[in-house]
């Protein structure tokens, strides 16, 4: 983002085009990067950080941890991704790229024919072995899930205390 000109200007002369992945649940992200911070730290799987995993075990393990969110900084850490969001939007809207939610791509899987057409690559069948860890309700994932649900009650991120994605 500091550099965006610059980079605008290469992908333009390269011909490079973008595909954004956003999330639409920016709660939901802000849970996972707490997650991936503490799995970096912890390791509770045989010492080795792992974001992604591919096994029901491994996600039950890494699922177990609780995030502490810090309420205090809760709304403005939520506006600040989307101001980032917006920017970044903004800066690259003159480079051929495609917008992507994770949730649209989990949930629908004819977005990954999208993407495919976006590249103009043959369309094949793609598949992952990852497994999902935070499943559910995020009161299941939420240390104080109460102050959370009252910081946010009554704002325009109510609603992202709800949802499974």
């Amino acid at each position: 983002m500091r550099h965006h000109e610059e980079i605008v200007e290469y992908f333009k002369t390269r011909g490079v085009s973008a595909i954004f992945l956003f999330r639409r649940n920016l709660l939901r992200r802000m849970i996972s990067i707490l997650a991936n911070s503490y799995d970096r730290d912890v390791k509770p799987l045989n010492g080795t950080h792992k974001s992604h995993v591919h096994s029901p075990r491994e996600a039950e393990i890494l699922a177990k941890y609780k995030s502490l969110i810090n309420t205090t900084l809760l709304i403005p850490s939520l506006k600040q991704v989307e101001d980032t969001t917006a920017k970044a939007l903004e800066y690259f809207k003159s480079v051929r790229h495609i917008i992507l939610y994770y949730e649209d791509v989990v949930k629908n899987r004819t977005k990954l024919l999208d993407v495919q057409d976006f590249l103009k690559v043959p369309r094949r069948e793609l598949k992952s072995r990852q497994v999902k860890i935070h499943k559910g309700s995020l009161l299941n994932y939420v240390e104080n899930w109460d102050e959370v649900q009252k910081s946010l009650k009554g704002t325009h991120y109510e609603s992202l205390l709800s949802g499974d994605y």
